[in-house]
């Protein structure tokens, strides 16, 4: 057996250890909901509407249900192996563990993983800000100052204590989901057409292009993977990772589709392209003036606030995880008396600060979808390699891997499509990754090989 396997134990037996002096168990279903939809109706539904409108037109609510469709079979996966493995790290641990004699391959989808969720991160932050100052500047310099600042407060409030943010997600994804029904409701109340007039306007619109549209919508899903994260907190894991997650899903579907249909009934299409992630607030503010953009504006900070939170908690925790394996500094792995992830927290937002004031961060969010869907799909592989053992159905699997490899092309073809200098960005940004994976699972097979003539 490798040393990288004996490291695995002595890491989860360690793991376990402090598990065990540590048993609060501060979140229950509804806090684990609020982590999954907090990371998920983040910034993304705010900036999807407009590209959907603009390939598909009124099979936008379509392509939204798609998505969760897609979202619902990568989720299969991760329930089967949250179950099974019982530990932190998701993506990364299931790979991990799964594929125990391929440190390279453990390093390359943490490295991958937490730097979509640092662009994920990012985005959040910079679309908080974005909004937080649209009636009194549009200066970049200040954009980005109130982001740094979004992002030293949820430092803050993650570090301070688990129950705290638990309960703090609570109130702001369950009150983002109030206002964002209030818009939907104002929104289809006031439609200016119907949908069947508006199909017979639009005309044919081929299937393609609204797979397509489901596929780049993948993004707006990601998040319910940070549910794995939270297990040493959570009441009933074996009972409660499944419910959460499909219960989020479900939700965030159901969001998405209506908001979907309030937006294409009772806004143009063209105010919806033009107006981007400010097409809502537009919307709203025609209907009912000032007091309809307010509150679009106010839904959106909260949406991107508990985005934010919840991607600081989950995927910090993931973090700590492989720097404990030795697959990123060591460093990050430092938890505090409170079993935090301190490190991990201010390292992630500090690297996504400074992503925010290099700028590109369309490039760098269309980077992380991507990255989110092959990250899936290994995922689904890993499954499908123990699929006895986590008792997965093997048609479901193979249907998985079947969707996540389409989706995958789908939004690649999507891309090069577009604008083919994304694509060399986004092979870079893999590249200098893939450099750290390869220095780091060499230092870890190097440390091996040591260990192996001392003994």
């Amino acid at each position: 057996m490798h040393h990288f396997q004996k490291q695995q134990h002595s890491n989860q037996n360690h793991h376990k250890h402090t598990v065990h002096r540590k048993r609060e168990k501060s979140l229950g279903l509804l806090e684990l909901i609020a982590i999954a939809l907090g990371g998920m109706v983040g910034g993304g539904i705010f900036t999807i509407l407009g590209i959907s409108v603009s390939m598909i037109g009124v099979y936008t609510p379509l392509a939204m249900i798609l998505g969760g469709v897609i979202a619902s079979f990568a989720a299969y996966s991760y329930i089967k192996l949250g179950i099974y493995y019982k530990q932190e790290g998701e993506s990364y641990i299931f790979v991990r563990k799964t594929f125990y004699d391929y440190p390279f391959a453990s390093a390359l989808i943490g490295w991958w993983v937490i730097f979509g969720y640092i662009s994920t991160l990012a985005l959040y932050a910079f679309t908080f800000s974005s909004y937080a100052i649209a009636d009194f500047s549009d200066s970049y310099l200040i954009k980005i100052a109130v982001a740094g600042l979004v992002l030293f407060f949820f430092v803050l409030v993650n570090i301070w204590s688990v129950k705290g943010m638990g309960k703090l997600e609570d109130i702001m994804v369950y009150s983002k989901l109030i206002i964002l029904a209030i818009i939907s409701f104002v929104l289809i109340n006031n439609s200016n057409t119907s949908l069947p007039t508006l199909i017979e306007n639009q005309g044919s619109t081929d299937l393609f292009s609204i797979l397509i549209v489901a596929s780049v919508t993948f993004v707006a899903y990601e998040g319910f993977q940070l549910i794995i994260n939270a297990i040493n907190e959570m009441e009933e894991p074996a009972k409660n990772i499944r419910r959460s997650i499909y219960i989020s899903i479900a939700l965030a579907t159901l969001i998405y589709t209506v908001i979907a249909f309030g937006a294409i009934l009772a806004i143009s299409f063209e105010d919806i392209i033009a107006n981007k992630e400010y097409a809502l607030a537009s919307g709203a503010n025609k209907v009912l003036g000032n007091i309809g953009n307010d509150l679009v504006v106010f839904g959106a900070l909260l949406a991107t606030s508990s985005a934010i939170s919840g991607t600081v908690f989950g995927a910090s925790r993931q973090m700590s995880i492989i720097a404990n394996d030795g697959l990123m500094p060591k460093f990050l792995s430092k938890r505090n008396e409170n079993n935090i992830p301190a490190n991990a927290i201010i390292t992630m937002s500090f690297l996504a600060f400074c992503l925010i004031c290099s700028g590109s961060l369309k490039l760098i969010l269309e980077f992380g979808s991507i990255t989110f869907l092959i990250v899936c799909l290994m995922v689904t592989i890993s499954n499908f390699k123990i699929r006895k053992s986590t008792n997965s159905s093997t048609f479901i699997l193979i249907c998985a891997i079947l969707v996540l490899s389409f989706s995958s092309f789908l939004i690649l073809y999507y891309e090069i499509t577009t604008d083919i200098y994304q694509i060399y960005f986004i092979l870079l940004l893999y590249f200098l990754l893939t450099i750290g994976a390869v220095f780091y699972s060499k230092k870890v097979s190097h440390d091996e090989n040591t260990k192996n003539q001392e003994i």
